[in-house]
């Protein structure tokens, strides 16, 4: 088991909702959309190295690198076209 947490959610009920949001602005053009949306996730742990580990799994997962964002900060981002999806991983509150 991992010393890390990913927040994530019902992982069908999301592309779901993603798909129905698409499908909806496909048939509303009239409907505004935004100029760069994203998607995130965060990962939380105590420990830098556990956090750390926890984003670099996602970049894996993503086929992009980890970035050091320094403070204990780091950061895996992808973009679908004009959509990015991003891990975040965040020091503890006593730490940020």
């Amino acid at each position: 088991m991992p010393e890390y947490v990913i927040k994530t959610g019902d992982r069908a009920a999301v592309i779901a909702g993603l798909r129905a949001l698409a499908d909806f602005m496909a048939d509303n053009p009239e409907v505004l959309v935004s100029y760069r949306p994203s998607v995130g996730v965060c990962v939380n742990a105590a420990v830098t190295a556990a956090r750390r580990a926890g984003a670099a799994s996602a970049a894996e997962l993503l086929g992009v690198p980890l970035e050091d964002l320094g403070e204990g900060y780091y950061s895996a981002r992808r973009e679908f076209g004009p959509v990015t999806y991003h891990v975040t991983a965040v020091p503890p509150k006593e730490r940020q």
